[in-house]
């Protein structure tokens, strides 16, 4: 697939009319309103002519009306991070930050996602689909046991995620999912460490290990808990840790995604790495994991958002 280096300028004017793209109507509308905030004020300090705009209504109202010449885009979930607003926008011939139409569509929709992995030989764990009767496919706990974790195919921000112990609690996660996605997923957990890249161009950023005395990761643990404890150095030796980053940007590339994302993991206890999900438009609040890996390689603020802007030149 071919590649195009972002350009590197030095000058705010070069980037025109900013539309900073927030908010929309998927589950992850608080998030993505709060890190919108905290880009709109760095925009702003880097004298960016900027627009806060909530939804791609009032988008597309502010390009008709020639309002804007580029998006930085912050909504995630659907409509935001799964190709629709990029496919819309190329059509327009407006530059957008971050990753292309497939790309997005890509790695938004776990299934594909996996497929692709798999395809690839990339690690990431086995999964099974939920069909319409909420059964799932036969011998799958007894060939992986419990627990299980039960996923929609099409959302982040750890939304709708259920980890079953116990399969008299499957029906609940099942339902669950189904509230934000059709489709529903089910896969093993993976016993080991929880990891995440941060990728800025082909830049990858230090690995950041979370800890957390919850069942997983979940939305409580990303956004409202402060017993959640980030390591960054993540504690690994330099040549392991080399090599995650480079498998990272591997399983990346290898669906499509460009200009910035994150790319999460769990590097079980015999050293293999377990690819789960690309994230193509992460989290920008003062809990997210990007902004504390950049900070970690010397990236301040105000310059991530910059580096993440000139994606789109």
């Amino acid at each position: 697939m071919n590649r195009v280096t972002a350009m590197k300028t030095n000058d705010p004017g070069c980037f025109g009319n900013v539309g900073l793209l927030v908010g929309g109507d998927s589950a992850e509308r608080e998030i993505s309103l709060d890190g919108g905030q905290a880009v709109l004020a760095a925009l702003q300090r880097k004298q960016i002519v900027t627009e806060l705009l909530d939804g791609s209504a009032a988008l597309f109202e502010a390009i008709n009306v020639g309002r804007i010449d580029r998006v930085f885009n912050l909504i995630h979930g659907p409509g935001g991070e799964d190709g629709a607003i990029q496919g819309a926008l190329q059509l327009m011939n407006i530059p957008i930050t971050g990753a292309g139409l497939l790309g997005s569509a890509l790695s938004m929709d776990k299934v594909r996602s996996k497929w692709v992995w798999e395809r690839q030989g990339i690690n990431t764990p086995p999964f099974t689909l939920i069909n319409k009767s909420a059964k799932l496919a036969e011998g799958f706990v007894d060939k992986w046991g419990l627990p299980l974790f039960v996923k929609p195919a099409g959302l982040g921000s750890s939304i709708g995620i259920s980890k079953v112990a116990h399969l008299d609690d499957m029906a609940a996660a099942i339902s669950l999912a189904r509230e934000y996605s059709e489709t529903v997923i089910v896969e093993p957990a993976v016993n080991g460490g929880e990891y995440f890249v941060g990728i800025i161009g082909d830049v990858v950023l230090p690995l950041i290990r979370i800890e957390t005395p919850r069942e997983f990761y979940d939305y409580t643990a990303k956004y409202e808990s402060a017993d959640t404890r980030y390591f960054c150095p993540c504690g690994l030796p330099e040549d392991a840790e080399k090599r995650i980053q480079a498998l990272s940007l591997e399983a990346f590339h290898a669906l499509d995604c460009s200009g910035w994302g994150r790319v999460d993991l769990i590097l079980d206890e015999a050293g293999k790495t377990w690819f789960l999900e690309v994230n193509t438009t992460p989290g920008m609040t003062s809990h997210s994991l990007v902004p504390q890996a950049a900070a970690q390689a010397g990236i301040g603020f105000d310059e991530l958002v910059w580096r993440i802007l000139e994606s789109s030149l």
